[in-house]
């Protein structure tokens, strides 16, 4: 299963480069065409969540409905998915804490593990 990088997933979502989107678009259409699925690592995800917001400014309303929108693409598959759906969850639920400590406590909550130790505020 072939795996994607950040930006391919950033072109999908901001549709900021014509000729990049269509190569995007032609990947997903043949990928379904062939029955297949593509793979998203969890890192990648981390950093997708970076570049909308630092890059091009996503609040985190919208960071989150981008988010979710990757998520709902059934030609995705995504390591470690429940962890992402639980950071989501906890980002949506948080003024305070980013994406990255939401990702972070969600992956030791997946393992088994905790409390997630940090002097980060933790609200």
């Amino acid at each position: 299963m072939a795996a994607l990088d950040t930006n391919i997933l950033v072109r999908w979502l901001t549709n900021d480069d014509a000729t990049q989107c269509a190569v995007v678009a032609r990947l997903f259409d043949e990928t379904i065409n062939k029955g297949e699925r593509l793979f998203v690592t969890v890192t990648v995800m981390l950093e997708v969540e970076w570049v909308l917001r630092a890059k091009y400014h996503y609040d985190r309303q919208k960071v989150t409905a981008a988010l979710n929108a990757l998520l709902d693409v059934t030609e995705l598959e995504f390591q470690t998915e429940p962890a992402l759906e639980q950071a989501l969850w906890l980002f949506k639920q948080t003024g305070s804490r980013d994406f990255a400590d939401c990702l972070h406590i969600a992956l030791v909550s997946q393992a088994g593990q905790g409390p997630f130790l940090t002097f980060d505020d933790p609200h």
